[in-house]
């Protein structure tokens, strides 16, 4: 019994920060981003100044909690992990590494840019290179986020099998996902620079992963 209320405590918690992590992510490239692409400059300095940081705050720990409640609930479940939570956990992990070491950092130093140009001072150059870099990030994790959120819910409600007996369908789907997080380390946006090529590419993912899962 002990047990049971310790899986659903760490279930909720990880539904309550997933909740919030991937509902910022979106409001970030769905609104937020298609926001700044219109506004004035005194704006957008005045958003990240203010805005941004408090918004930034809710979104890595966000990440940061969904990602060890994720970690309590796979050491709970140990051997019984499907191929399906399998391959969402290790998209859920690049995700929340992507938050921390690539889109953090490089939101700091945007951030500092604009409050320093807000202040009256100069703008940071490195900010210029900054941008892309957690702008791509971003894409990449609202791209996983879809085939994640799939895996998570197909692992109890429509799982394609154990482990074992998936070996190679969980390679070949690890091979496309280490691929596409290479791109957002080293590559460029792509299609998913617009909101509808980033949903769009999302949900192929999904369906090209699935597939891989079920048929292969």
């Amino acid at each position: 019994m002990e047990m049971l209320f310790i899986d659903y405590l760490a279930r909720w918690g990880h539904f309550l920060a997933g909740t919030t992590w991937i509902g910022l992510l979106y409001y970030f490239n769905f609104i937020q981003g298609e926001y700044f692409k219109e506004a004035e400059g005194d704006a957008r300095v005045d958003a990240f100044s203010k805005l941004v940081p408090r918004a930034l705050w809710w979104f890595r720990w966000g990440a940061m909690f969904t990602f060890l409640t994720g970690v309590v609930l796979l050491g709970i479940r140990g051997a019984n992990v499907t191929a399906d939570i399998t391959v969402g956990a290790v998209m859920g992990t690049l995700m929340f590494l992507n938050v921390w070491l690539i889109i953090w950092p490089n939101q700091r130093i945007i951030i500092a840019s604009n409050q320093a140009v807000g202040g009256g001072g100069e703008a940071d150059p490195a900010a210029a290179g900054a941008a892309p870099k957690a702008g791509l990030a971003s894409r990449t994790n609202t791209l996983f986020s879809l085939p994640m959120l799939y895996f998570m819910g197909s692992s109890a409600h429509l799982s394609s099998g154990g482990i074992g007996v998936n070996t190679t369908a969980i390679i070949i789907t690890l091979v496309i996902i280490g691929v596409i997080e290479l791109n957002a380390i080293f590559g460029k946006q792509g299609p998913m620079t617009t909101v509808r090529g980033v949903i769009s590419s999302g949900v192929a993912l999904t369906v090209v992963l699935a597939g891989v899962l079920y048929y292969v």
